[in-house]
Protein backbone atom coordinates (compact mmCIF):
# COMPACT_ATOMS: atom_id res chain seq x y z
CA UNK A 1 0.00 0.00 0.00
CA UNK A 2 2.84 2.63 1.06
CA UNK A 3 4.74 1.60 -1.97
CA UNK A 4 1.55 2.26 -4.14
CA UNK A 5 1.85 5.87 -2.30
CA UNK A 6 5.79 6.49 -2.85
CA UNK A 7 5.44 10.72 -2.66
CA UNK A 8 4.78 13.07 0.23
CA UNK A 9 1.79 14.24 -1.81
CA UNK A 10 -0.17 11.21 -1.83
CA UNK A 11 0.56 10.40 1.46
CA UNK A 12 -0.38 13.53 3.26
CA UNK A 13 -4.28 13.32 2.13
CA UNK A 14 -6.77 13.20 5.43
CA UNK A 15 -9.51 11.49 4.85
CA UNK A 16 -11.37 14.03 6.95
CA UNK A 17 -12.02 12.23 9.70
CA UNK A 18 -10.54 11.70 13.02
CA UNK A 19 -10.41 8.43 14.10
CA UNK A 20 -11.24 6.78 17.38
CA UNK A 21 -7.71 7.70 19.07
CA UNK A 22 -8.26 11.44 17.96
CA UNK A 23 -5.66 11.88 15.37
CA UNK A 24 -6.93 13.47 12.10
CA UNK A 25 -6.59 9.86 9.97
CA UNK A 26 -4.59 10.00 6.71
CA UNK A 27 -5.50 7.96 3.86
CA UNK A 28 -2.68 5.65 4.49
CA UNK A 29 -3.99 4.95 8.04
CA UNK A 30 -7.01 3.83 6.98
CA UNK A 31 -5.65 1.64 3.92
CA UNK A 32 -3.34 0.31 6.56
CA UNK A 33 -6.29 -0.31 8.50
CA UNK A 34 -8.19 -2.00 6.48
CA UNK A 35 -5.02 -4.50 5.45
CA UNK A 36 -5.51 -5.52 9.25
CA UNK A 37 -8.97 -6.08 9.36
CA UNK A 38 -9.45 -7.73 6.75
CA UNK A 39 -7.24 -10.34 7.85
CA UNK A 40 -8.87 -10.55 11.21
CA UNK A 41 -12.13 -11.11 9.41
CA UNK A 42 -10.27 -13.96 7.80
CA UNK A 43 -9.56 -15.43 11.39
CA UNK A 44 -12.50 -14.70 12.53
CA UNK A 45 -14.20 -16.70 9.81
CA UNK A 46 -12.01 -19.86 10.61
CA UNK A 47 -13.15 -19.85 14.26
CA UNK A 48 -11.12 -16.99 16.12
CA UNK A 49 -13.17 -15.02 18.81
CA UNK A 50 -12.10 -12.19 19.75
CA UNK A 51 -11.74 -7.89 20.50
CA UNK A 52 -9.91 -5.31 17.91
CA UNK A 53 -9.05 -2.46 19.27
CA UNK A 54 -7.29 -0.24 16.67
CA UNK A 55 -6.64 3.22 15.95
CA UNK A 56 -9.07 4.67 13.41
CA UNK A 57 -11.72 1.63 14.08
CA UNK A 58 -11.96 2.06 17.92
CA UNK A 59 -13.39 -0.95 19.19
CA UNK A 60 -14.44 -3.62 17.25
CA UNK A 61 -16.35 -6.54 18.70
CA UNK A 62 -15.21 -10.29 16.79
CA UNK A 63 -17.58 -12.65 18.96
CA UNK A 64 -15.32 -12.65 22.23
CA UNK A 65 -14.21 -9.70 25.03
CA UNK A 66 -11.85 -12.58 26.30
CA UNK A 67 -9.06 -12.00 23.95
CA UNK A 68 -7.53 -8.29 22.93
CA UNK A 69 -5.87 -7.56 19.57
CA UNK A 70 -4.75 -4.25 20.10
CA UNK A 71 -4.03 -2.10 16.67
CA UNK A 72 -1.71 0.72 15.79
CA UNK A 73 -2.17 0.62 11.43
CA UNK A 74 0.74 2.98 11.41
CA UNK A 75 3.22 3.84 14.34
CA UNK A 76 4.94 7.36 13.18
CA UNK A 77 2.51 8.22 10.95
CA UNK A 78 4.01 11.68 10.41
CA UNK A 79 7.28 9.37 9.51
CA UNK A 80 5.54 7.54 6.69
CA UNK A 81 3.58 10.77 5.14
CA UNK A 82 6.95 12.62 5.63
CA UNK A 83 8.98 9.32 3.71
CA UNK A 84 10.99 9.28 6.67
CA UNK A 85 12.55 5.79 7.20
CA UNK A 86 11.02 4.57 11.04
CA UNK A 87 6.95 3.57 10.67
CA UNK A 88 5.31 0.44 11.33
CA UNK A 89 2.43 -1.36 12.10
CA UNK A 90 2.22 -2.55 15.79
CA UNK A 91 -0.07 -5.67 16.58
CA UNK A 92 -0.39 -7.46 20.08
CA UNK A 93 -2.77 -10.02 21.86
CA UNK A 94 -3.90 -10.20 25.04
CA UNK A 95 -5.43 -12.17 27.48
CA UNK A 96 -6.88 -9.42 29.68
CA UNK A 97 -7.57 -6.12 29.89
CA UNK A 98 -3.70 -4.51 30.70
CA UNK A 99 -0.03 -4.13 29.93
CA UNK A 100 0.80 -7.05 31.81
CA UNK A 101 -2.14 -9.17 30.37
CA UNK A 102 -0.10 -9.05 26.89
CA UNK A 103 0.54 -12.76 25.41
CA UNK A 104 2.18 -11.36 21.83
CA UNK A 105 3.74 -8.60 20.11
CA UNK A 106 4.73 -7.83 16.68
CA UNK A 107 6.16 -4.82 15.03
CA UNK A 108 6.83 -4.74 11.63
CA UNK A 109 9.15 -1.36 11.42
CA UNK A 110 8.71 -0.76 7.29
CA UNK A 111 12.11 1.83 7.11
CA UNK A 112 14.21 -0.63 7.57
CA UNK A 113 11.88 -3.19 7.24
CA UNK A 114 13.14 -5.34 10.16
CA UNK A 115 10.53 -7.67 11.83
CA UNK A 116 9.94 -7.80 15.75
CA UNK A 117 8.33 -10.90 17.38
CA UNK A 118 8.10 -11.87 21.82
CA UNK A 119 5.74 -14.31 22.92
CA UNK A 120 5.57 -14.18 26.96
CA UNK A 121 7.79 -16.53 28.54
CA UNK A 122 9.45 -17.69 24.91
CA UNK A 123 11.81 -14.41 24.22
CA UNK A 124 11.71 -12.35 21.40
CA UNK A 125 13.13 -12.15 18.44
CA UNK A 126 14.25 -9.43 15.50
CA UNK A 127 14.45 -10.57 11.51
CA UNK A 128 13.93 -14.61 13.35
CA UNK A 129 16.94 -14.40 15.66
CA UNK A 130 16.89 -14.30 19.41
CA UNK A 131 17.29 -11.07 21.06
CA UNK A 132 20.00 -11.34 23.55
CA UNK A 133 19.03 -11.19 27.21
CA UNK A 134 22.33 -10.44 28.49
CA UNK A 135 22.86 -6.73 27.50
CA UNK A 136 23.36 -4.07 29.53
CA UNK A 137 23.47 -0.56 28.89
CA UNK A 138 26.37 1.59 27.92
CA UNK A 139 27.60 4.53 30.44
CA UNK A 140 29.79 7.80 29.49
CA UNK A 141 32.75 7.79 31.83
CA UNK A 142 30.82 10.63 33.77
CA UNK A 143 27.88 8.20 34.48
CA UNK A 144 25.23 8.72 31.98
CA UNK A 145 23.35 6.69 29.57
CA UNK A 146 25.37 6.87 26.43
CA UNK A 147 21.98 7.12 24.23
CA UNK A 148 18.63 7.52 25.64
CA UNK A 149 15.42 7.51 23.00
CA UNK A 150 12.94 10.36 23.23
CA UNK A 151 9.21 10.59 21.86
CA UNK A 152 6.48 12.53 22.20
CA UNK A 153 9.14 15.16 21.63
CA UNK A 154 7.39 18.30 20.91
CA UNK A 155 9.76 20.99 21.94
CA UNK A 156 7.64 22.58 24.78
CA UNK A 157 7.85 19.32 26.44
CA UNK A 158 11.92 18.63 25.21
CA UNK A 159 12.94 22.43 27.14
CA UNK A 160 10.95 21.77 30.48
CA UNK A 161 12.78 18.07 30.90
CA UNK A 162 15.91 19.62 29.36
CA UNK A 163 17.80 19.37 32.75
CA UNK A 164 17.03 16.25 33.68
CA UNK A 165 17.17 14.60 30.55
CA UNK A 166 21.01 16.45 30.39
CA UNK A 167 21.33 15.24 33.93
CA UNK A 168 20.83 11.19 32.24
CA UNK A 169 21.77 11.46 28.68
CA UNK A 170 24.96 11.89 27.06
CA UNK A 171 22.86 11.53 23.81
CA UNK A 172 19.30 12.04 22.53
CA UNK A 173 17.23 9.90 19.65
CA UNK A 174 14.13 11.14 18.24
CA UNK A 175 12.20 8.54 16.06
CA UNK A 176 8.79 9.47 15.75
CA UNK A 177 7.60 5.78 16.51
CA UNK A 178 6.75 4.73 20.43
CA UNK A 179 6.94 1.17 19.34
CA UNK A 180 10.05 1.57 17.40
CA UNK A 181 11.92 3.47 20.07
CA UNK A 182 10.76 0.65 22.26
CA UNK A 183 12.32 -2.13 19.94
CA UNK A 184 15.95 -0.18 20.08
CA UNK A 185 16.00 -0.62 23.53
CA UNK A 186 15.09 -4.29 23.04
CA UNK A 187 18.13 -4.98 21.03
CA UNK A 188 20.27 -2.42 23.13
CA UNK A 189 20.22 0.03 20.49
CA UNK A 190 19.08 2.82 23.24
CA UNK A 191 20.02 2.08 26.50
CA UNK A 192 16.35 3.70 27.71
CA UNK A 193 14.10 5.48 26.50
CA UNK A 194 11.04 7.71 27.56
CA UNK A 195 8.14 8.96 25.79
CA UNK A 196 7.64 13.13 27.39
CA UNK A 197 3.76 12.57 27.44
CA UNK A 198 1.23 9.71 28.02
CA UNK A 199 0.90 7.86 25.62
CA UNK A 200 -1.96 5.23 24.07
CA UNK A 201 -2.40 1.43 24.51
CA UNK A 202 -1.71 0.88 20.60
CA UNK A 203 1.61 3.05 20.17
CA UNK A 204 3.21 0.89 23.72
CA UNK A 205 1.16 -2.93 23.92
CA UNK A 206 3.07 -5.01 21.45
CA UNK A 207 6.66 -3.48 21.90
CA UNK A 208 6.30 -3.37 25.52
CA UNK A 209 6.25 -6.64 25.71
CA UNK A 210 9.36 -7.23 23.20
CA UNK A 211 11.43 -5.24 25.65
CA UNK A 212 10.84 -7.34 28.36
CA UNK A 213 10.74 -10.73 26.65
CA UNK A 214 14.82 -9.06 25.48
CA UNK A 215 15.36 -9.02 29.26
CA UNK A 216 14.54 -5.16 29.17
CA UNK A 217 12.20 -3.33 31.64
CA UNK A 218 9.13 -1.39 30.60
CA UNK A 219 7.23 0.90 33.44
CA UNK A 220 4.43 2.73 32.78
CA UNK A 221 4.40 5.67 35.20
CA UNK A 222 1.23 6.89 36.29
CA UNK A 223 0.37 3.56 37.40
CA UNK A 224 2.19 2.13 40.69
CA UNK A 225 1.93 -1.08 39.12
CA UNK A 226 4.39 -1.03 36.02
CA UNK A 227 2.15 -2.89 33.77
CA UNK A 228 -1.23 -1.94 34.65
CA UNK A 229 -2.00 1.12 32.09
CA UNK A 230 -5.55 -0.27 30.69
CA UNK A 231 -5.74 -1.76 26.94
CA UNK A 232 -7.73 0.83 25.79
CA UNK A 233 -8.14 4.31 23.46
CA UNK A 234 -7.10 6.86 25.99
CA UNK A 235 -3.90 8.03 26.29
CA UNK A 236 -2.82 6.64 30.09
CA UNK A 237 0.68 7.16 30.80
CA UNK A 238 4.16 8.05 29.76
CA UNK A 239 5.78 4.38 28.71
CA UNK A 240 9.63 4.16 29.88
CA UNK A 241 12.25 1.74 29.50
CA UNK A 242 15.36 0.34 30.36
CA UNK A 243 17.94 -2.49 29.81
CA UNK A 244 18.49 -2.26 33.71
CA UNK A 245 16.69 -1.12 37.31
CA UNK A 246 19.36 1.64 37.58
CA UNK A 247 18.87 3.02 33.96
CA UNK A 248 14.99 3.02 34.50
CA UNK A 249 15.43 4.80 37.93
CA UNK A 250 17.42 7.58 35.95
CA UNK A 251 14.90 7.89 33.33
CA UNK A 252 12.20 7.82 35.60
CA UNK A 253 13.36 11.38 37.36
CA UNK A 254 12.78 12.66 33.56
CA UNK A 255 9.56 14.96 33.98
CA UNK A 256 6.38 13.65 31.50
CA UNK A 257 3.75 16.52 30.90
CA UNK A 258 0.24 15.85 30.12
Amino acid sequence: MLSDRPTIAERVIETGTRGEGGDKTLEIDQAAEDFVFAELKKLHDAGARFTAISEEAGTVDFGSSDVLVVIDPIDGSVNAKRGLPHHALSVAVAEGATMADVVFGFVQDFGPNEEWVAARGEGATLDGIELDCSIGERRTSDGKLEVLGIESADPRWVVQSADALADTAHRLRAIGAIAVSLCQVAAGRFDAMASLKRCRAVDAAAAQLIVREAGGLVEFIAYDDPLAAPLDLEPRSPVIAARTETGLAGVRRVPAWP
